[in-house]
């Protein structure tokens, strides 16, 4: 097995069978060196340092209702928030004395936030923060929509695709969302110029290592700037709410592939890995990854944000506790810093 392993390293590819083969067949002796090899890999380019992202969660609304998604629009429980541009600036203004260099935007498809009022948002970011990256994840937009916050200075975007392969992506959405227009947008936003950052839930109802190996070649066709992975966790007011929650081991062994397939790739260790295992943040390092990303949205709507059950948001979570983080990742050979942390261009 350690031959896909080094072929993966060489060549950044494996063809369906040698994926399949790994993701098959994988043993404790085949994790563990895969995933001493892509920190090999991460170590070459980032060294020892971890980059830190700020993460604003400024809408629990969403007009969609995928079947896995706590914040899904007929979540009839779901205690509903938007914050105001003033808070949205406030907790950037916050994020920054922390250290923070990037602020990751998020929320649901919530047609609030119009173009005028994100780029209005953007733009005063950008202005009183010159230094600082700012990152959209708000899920499909339109190609002007795209353009018009670019333009307005964000500089990177977060679009999970959640799944490569048509039949399983039925499976997790309703027939009003589409698999190939979620691809058209990262394709869009490639094209307008943004860092773009794609991904998808490990463990999620009715995948299959097939699935997973699609996942693994779309990425590699895709060669986005970012990937965000993280084990499929349930939520009690979802239809997926009995289904069980994704495998920590399989997700730390595809976290290292992807290391391995995309080097220089912006790799988060997930806040679903450390809900899912209390050591799971410092796991996801090990396994390759160089991003995590505290929250440094307002302590009173931290609860609301449920896009799973149990979800950390206190203690590391919180971004008030960032020395604690950086003690974390201290006791297992490496440092935050605080820098933009951009995608390396050569």
């Amino acid at each position: 097995m350690k031959e896909y392993i080094d072929r993966l390293r060489e060549e950044h590819t494996l063809d369906r069978e040698g994926f399949l083969t790994l993701l098959s067949r994988r043993d404790p002796a085949t994790q563990e060196y895969a995933m001493e090899e892509a920190v090999k890999v991460r170590r070459q380019i980032y060294g020892k340092d971890i980059y830190i992202r700020g993460l604003v969660e400024i809408t629990n609304y969403c007009k969609n209702n995928c079947y896995y998604c706590g914040i899904r629009r007929e979540n009839r429980k779901a205690s509903r928030y938007r914050l105001t541009p003033d808070q949205i600036l406030d907790c950037c203004r916050d994020g920054y004395q922390l250290g923070f260099r990037t602020f990751v935007l998020q929320g649901g498809e919530d047609g609030w936030y119009t173009d005028e009022i994100l780029t209005a948002v953007i733009k005063d970011i950008k202005r009183e923060f010159p230094d600082c990256a700012v990152t959209l994840s708000l899920g499909e937009r339109t190609f002007e929509s795209y353009q018009k916050l670019y333009d307005a200075g964000a500089d990177r975007y977060l679009l999970r695709h959640e799944t490569a392969t048509e039949e399983h992506y039925r499976k997790l959405h309703p027939q009003d969302l589409s698999l190939e227009d979620r691809k058209t947008c990262l394709r869009d936003l490639k094209e307008i110029g943004y860092q773009v950052g794609a991904g998808f839930m490990v463990g999620s109802p009715g995948q299959t290592y097939a699935h997973l190996v699609e996942d693994l070649l779309f990425l590699r066709g895709l060669s986005p700037h970012m990937v965000g992975i993280g084990p499929f966790l349930s939520h009690q007011d979802t239809p997926f709410a009995n289904e069980p929650n994704g495998d920590l081991d399989l997700t730390l062994f595809l976290l290292a592939l992807i290391r391995l397939m995309l080097p220089k790739v912006l790799l988060p260790s997930t806040t679903a890995l450390g809900t899912l295992h209390p050591d799971g943040r410092k796991l996801g390092i090990l396994a390759g990854c160089n991003v995590v990303m505290p929250n440094l949205s307002p302590s009173g709507v931290r609860e609301k944000y449920l896009l799973y059950d149990n979800k950390i948001a206190t203690g590391l979570e919180a971004a008030e506790s960032i020395d604690l983080l950086k003690r974390q990742m201290e006791e297992i050979g490496y440092r935050i810093v605080c820098a933009r942390g951009d995608y390396p261009v050569s």
